[in-house]
């Protein structure tokens, strides 16, 4: 098995589902008592707050670099925001980072999806990185149109999901972006946000929900376990 390197804490909420998902899934692929063998490194949040995402590539690096010196076989970034570095990251370190909007875009590929709508952070939403690794899968993709919306979404993720805390009127708001996306054409909705899938699901919807935690998980116990999975790539 090989040895994945977590850089986590971004937060711990959706952390704690990245251990949870990879040792299930290890072991409903290995049974008896196999799990995975990692090693997480569990960033300060409100380090990254106080700094601001775009200032935060010297703590994300240095964890990396740690987890590199490790052994670490790969990388995973257990934010999706987190994924504004990976390329540059990518570009100084000797292992490969398991990307979670690259794993995503084959499991949209899959569904044979050509527009998608967009819920994250504000970053994830705004910034070209995501909907960028999306466009090279021929992917298009919407976000919220109005400011305030976007605002809100990022309130919502910062100040609950990311303490852990579900509200039902926040839920019902996701609900309302979402739908808005579809009635702009979108013919999927991505969870881009690690901890949006404690608030909303697939349950929510009639078309199909990318819950990017489970799909960035899948993609790397494949990795650990070395297994092939076929993908339609039809770039």
């Amino acid at each position: 098995m090989k040895k994945i390197g977590f850089v986590g804490g971004i937060s711990w909420t959706s952390t704690l589902d990245y251990y949870k998902y990879i040792n299930q899934g290890i072991n409903e692929k290995l049974g008896g008592l196999n799990s995975a063998e990692c090693i997480i490194y569990s960033l300060n949040f409100s380090d990254i707050q106080n700094k601001g995402w775009t200032n935060s590539f010297d703590l994300i690096f240095d964890a990396c670099k740690n987890l590199v010196s490790s052994n670490v076989d790969a990388i995973v970034l257990c934010a999706n925001t987190a994924h504004l570095f990976a390329d540059e990251i990518q570009s100084k370190i000797d292992i490969p980072i398991i990307h979670i909007a690259e794993a995503t875009a084959k499991e949209i590929k899959k569904e044979k999806l050509s527009k998608v709508g967009l819920l994250g952070t504000k970053f994830t939403m705004e910034m070209d990185f995501y909907r960028n690794k999306l466009k090279e899968y021929n992917i298009e993709t919407i976000i919220p149109s109005e400011n305030k919306d976007i605002e809100e979404i990022q309130n919502i993720v910062k100040n609950e999901l990311g303490k852990g805390f579900v509200s039902i009127e926040s839920k019902k708001k996701f609900i309302q972006y979402a739908n808005g996306l579809i009635e702009r054409g979108a013919e999927g909705i991505i969870l881009g946000c690690t901890e949006i899938p404690i608030l909303i699901g697939q349950k929510d919807f009639k078309l199909p929900v990318f819950d990017t935690t489970k799909i960035h998980v899948e993609s790397i116990i494949n990795f650990a376990l070395d297994v092939e999975k076929p993908v339609a790539n039809n770039v």
